[in-house]
C-alpha cells in the first residue's frame, strides 16, 4: 500500500512513567477508512498509546506522521486542530450543562445584542446540533441536562462533540464498558456508519466478538509492546485471546453443582426513590443463601443499581427491610454493614470505589484501616499496610509500576477494578455484592475474577450479582432474578431459564406473577 493511504503513523513510540514502561518501541500504520482495533490486557499501554496520538501525552521517543507529514502533538486542542478526536472511557462532560452547551464548549456559535454586546446564540447551536445528531444516526435531545440522561446517550454527545469538531480520525476507549447489550449492537451500528461516511475509526476494545463484527484490523500489545497485528476477518477470536494474554486459553467450565445454606440475606418489599422522588425500585423482595451466587440481570437503569446500593448502605430506603445473617441491617451504618460481613464491588471504581489520590497500599487497607495490624492503638502501621499491599497484588495480579506506592489514578481501570475486589474479598465478609464486576476487564482478568468469585462461592459465602453482561450471568450464576422498570419480574434456577427468556424479560417480555423463589 502506498505511503500516502495511512492518515495517522506512530513509529518507535516510547512511553515511560516511574517504575513503568508503558510503550516500548510501537510502530503502527493507519489506513484512511478503516476501523483499527487495539487489544491487550489491562495495563497493556493501548489507552496510553491512544493518549499519545490525541495529545494528552508526549512520547518520550518516536514520531507522529499525520496524512503524510510528521507532527509534535502537544494538546488535545492541538489534536482537534488535526482532525483527531477522542471519546474516553471515563465521559468528560460537564454535568449541569445541557447537551448542546457541551457539544459546542469552545466552538460556541455567538451574536452581538444590538451589535455591540456578544452572547452565546443556544437557539442556533439546539438546531445544529439537532442537525447533526440526524445526519450521523445519533439521537439526542439537544436542551436535556446532562446529569438526567443515560450513559448510553452521554455516549452520543462525546461522539457528536468530535463530529462538531470536524474529526476525521475518531479514537474510541472501551466505548461498549458501560452499555448494555442492546446498546451495544446500536453503536456499533453506528461505528460502521461511520466508516462507511469516510472516517477513520481506532477502537480500543476488551471484547472480542465485537471486534470480529466491526474492526478491519487489530494490533495486540502486551506489557507495552506490539505482540500481533492481524486482519480480523482471518483471524479467530481465540486466536486474538491467546496472543492477547501469551498463553492458550481453555474454555472457561460452568461452575460445579453446589448444596446452598441457610438464608444470609434477605431483601423484603425494598422501595427507594431517585433525587427527584420518583420510585426507581417497587417492591423487590428476594433472598441470598450462603454458597449461592444470586444474578440480577437487566438492562441499565431497572433499578438493579440502586438495589444493591440500598443494601451496602449507599442508597436510602423509602421502605421495605433488609436482613443480614439474622440481623435487620436497614437502618444500619455502613461500617456496622461491613462489622457484620457485607464486602461491596461498586459500579463505578473511580467515584465510589477508590480514593484515586491514594496510593495503592491504602487503597487495599480502606476497609481495614482501624483494625489490627494496619491499625496500632489509633495510628496506621506503615510497614503492615505495605507488607498487606505486597501480598495482594501478587495474589490478584494487580500491574502497578510502582508497586503498593502507585498512586491509583494513574493506574488503568482493569487494574484499579482488580484492587477494588481485592480489597472486598479480603475482608473475608458472609455476603459479597459484586456490581458490574469485569466491566472494562480484558478477557484474562475476566476470568480471574470470575474465578475468584466461584472460589468464594465454594467457601460458602453469599454472593450477590449484579451484571449487564448476560453472558457473566450465564456463566456464573445459580439462580437469576430479572429486574424491569424497578420491579424484579422473574426470580427462577438457572437451570430453568434460556438465555433467550432471560433476555426477554429484560425486554419486558413477561409476566410479574411469574415470580417465585
Amino acid at each position: 500500500m502506498a505511503e500516502q493511504e495511512y492518515i495517522a503513523e506512530m513509529r518507535h513510540i516510547t512511553k515511560r512513567f516511574p517504575g513503568v514502561v508503558a510503550n516500548n518501541d510501537i510502530s503502527l500504520s493507519i489506513r484512511k477508512g478503516e476501523i483499527f482495533a487495539l487489544l491487550g490486557e489491562n495495563g497493556a499501554g493501548k489507552s496510553t498509546l491512544m493518549s499519545i496520538l490525541f495529545g494528552l501525552y508526549e512520547p518520550d521517543e518516536g514520531e507522529l506522521i499525520i496524512r503524510g507529514k510528521p507532527v509534535r502533538i502537544s494538546s488535545p486542542s492541538h489534536a482537534a486542530k488535526l482532525s483527531i478526536g477522542m471519546v474516553h472511557q471515563h465521559f468528560r462532560l460537564v454535568e449541569n450543562f445541557t447537551v448542546t452547551e457541551n457539544i459546542v464548549l469552545g466552538l460556541e456559535p455567538t451574536r452581538r445584542l444590538l451589535g455591540l454586546l456578544p452572547y452565546v446564540d443556544l437557539k442556533t447551536a439546539n438546531r445544529e446540533i439537532a442537525e447533526l445528531s440526524r445526519r450521523y444516526g445519533l439521537e439526542v435531545e439537544p436542551t436535556a441536562v446532562i446529569e438526567e440522561i443515560g450513559v448510553s446517550m452521554r455516549q452520543r454527545v462525546e461522539i457528536l462533540k468530535m463530529l462538531y469538531r470536524g474529526a476525521e480520525i475518531l479514537i474510541f476507549d472501551e466505548p461498549t464498558a458501560m452499555l448494555a447489550p442492546q446498546e451495544i449492537e446500536y453503536l456499533l451500528k453506528i461505528l460502521l456508519s461511520l466508516r462507511e461516511g469516510g472516517k477513520t475509526i481506532i477502537l480500543i476494545s476488551h471484547k472480542l466478538a465485537e471486534i470480529k463484527q466491526v474492526a478491519d484490523r487489530c494490533a495486540i500489545l502486551n506489557r507495552g509492546k506490539l505482540v500481533g497485528l492481524f486482519d480480523v476477518a482471518d483471524t479467530s477470536t481465540q486466536q486474538m485471546a491467546s496472543v492477547m494474554v501469551g498463553r492458550e486459553l481453555a474454555p472457561e467450565e460452568p461452575p460445579p453443582p453446589m448444596e446452598f445454606g441457610a438464608e444470609v440475606l434477605r431483601v423484603d418489599k425494598l422501595n427507594v426513590l431517585n433525587i427527584d422522588k420518583f420510585p426507581v425500585v417497587k417492591d423487590v423482595s428476594f433472598g441470598v443463601r450462603a454458597g449461592e451466587i444470586f444474578a440480577i440481570a437487566g438492562v441499565d437503569g431497572n433499578g438493579q443499581v440502586e438495589v444493591a446500593d440500598a443494601i451496602a448502605g449507599l442508597a436510602k430506603l423509602h421502605s421495605g427491610t433488609i436482613t443480614l445473617a439474622g440481623t435487620d441491617i436497614t437502618g444500619a451504618s455502613i461500617r456496622e454493614r461491613t462489622e457484620l460481613g457485607l464486602a461491596f464491588v461498586p459500579e463505578d471504581r473511580q467515584s465510589t470505589g477508590l480514593v484515586l489520590d491514594f496510593a495503592l497500599d491504602r487503597n487495599l487497607a480502606l476497609r481495614r484501616y482501624y483494625k489490627l495490624p494496619i491499625n496500632v492503638r489509633g495510628v496506621l502501621n506503615n510497614r503492615a499496610i505495605s507488607d498487606d499491599a505486597v501480598g495482594l497484588i501478587e495474589q490478584y495480579d494487580i500491574r502497578a509500576g510502582r508497586g503498593g506506592a502507585t498512586q491509583v489514578r494513574s493506574m488503568s481501570g482493569g487494574n484499579q477494578q482488580k484492587a477494588i475486589v481485592a480489597r472486598e474479598i479480603e475482608t473475608g465478609a458472609g455476603l459479597m455484592i459484586f456490581v458490574q464486576p469485569t466491566r472494562g476487564l480484558d478477557i484474562g482478568a475476566t476470568r480471574a475474577i470470575h474465578r475468584h468469585i466461584l472460589d468464594q462461592r465454594a467457601l460458602g459465602k453469599a454472593i450477590l450479582l449484579i451484571s449487564l453482561e448476560l453472558d457473566e450471568v450465564m456463566a456464573l450464576a445459580d439462580t437469576v432474578g430479572v429486574m424491569y422498570g424497578g420491579e424484579m419480574t422473574r426470580i427462577a434456577p438457572l437451570s430453568d431459564l434460556s438465555y433467550d427468556e432471560i433476555g426477554a424479560y429484560m425486554m419486558g417480555v413477561g409476566n410479574s406473577a411469574e415470580v417465585t423463589e
